[in-house]
């Protein structure tokens, strides 16, 4: 096995006393792993930092074998961990990625978009612009996973206008005459998840209820739980930042 490729850097894990294995997302082959000798360097540590952009190459005398990997920097975004809003904005879309995408299945359009919300938090780290976007990426990710909502019609009616919620249940639209009643009991639609452009604080945080839902109940379940403390202290964040 041999792979030469652009490479957004996921997660760097301890392994032995110096080194690290390593876990990117190439666009065309999707998350790869690969021990990195000296990772923990002081030398690499700059460079093996989350959402970073690295050249890597992996090489292993057989798929089933751990590859050896070696990285140059393409691009640092190392700069943003000093800062708690982006930098959590940085933790939770690497962990969640890492943790949710399985090895060497290419996902293309999920690496246009991580790589889109990365950029977009480093244009604007103090702002939250970025919410949005990272919203429309978790629903992404929950339909290239095959969990996608249905947004495009109302579950119960079928009617297409006037689409306000949606179901805790089934993932569905709920048109709003359709949710008489019962709206306490849906989550309230931002009208960006349907139809993109810009969002409020207020909406973003709206989208994110919804797709954080969806990602606890049906993708982050057993031992990938634990990277959901990264996304309540990202919220938490956000909240304050709207507030």
């Amino acid at each position: 096995m041999h792979l030469i490729a652009d490479a957004i850097v996921l997660s760097v894990r301890a392994h032995g006393e110096h080194g690290a294995v390593v876990r990117a997302l190439t666009r065309d082959d999707g998350v790869r792993a690969g021990y990195v000798r000296g990772g923990h360097s002081r030398r690499l540590r700059p460079v093996l930092q989350p959402a970073n952009l690295v050249r890597g190459e992996w090489r292993a005398r057989s798929d089933e074998q751990l590859p050896a990997l070696t990285v140059e920097l393409v691009h640092s975004r190392a700069p943003l961990h000093a800062e708690a809003l982006p930098a959590a904005a940085l933790d939770w879309s690497t962990a969640l990625t890492a943790a949710a995408l399985p090895e060497a299945q290419p996902y293309p359009r999920l690496h246009d978009a991580l790589g889109g919300v990365l950029d977009a938090v480093e244009a604007a780290p103090s702002a939250r612009g970025w919410a949005a976007a990272l919203a429309r990426y978790e629903l992404l990710l929950l339909a290239e996973l095959g969990f996608g909502l249905d947004l495009t019609g109302c579950v119960v009616t079928g009617a297409v206008d006037d689409l306000a919620f949606v179901s805790p249940k089934s993932g569905g639209a709920v048109s709003r005459a359709a949710a008489a009643g019962y709206e306490a009991r849906l989550f309230a639609l931002p009208r960006f998840l349907v139809a993109g452009g810009a969002a409020s604080g207020g909406e973003a945080l709206a989208g994110l209820a919804i797709t954080g839902h969806f990602l606890a109940r049906d993708v982050l379940t057993d031992r990938r739980r634990d990277v959901l403390a990264a996304r309540e202290r990202l919220v938490a964040r956000l909240q304050r930042a709207v507030a």
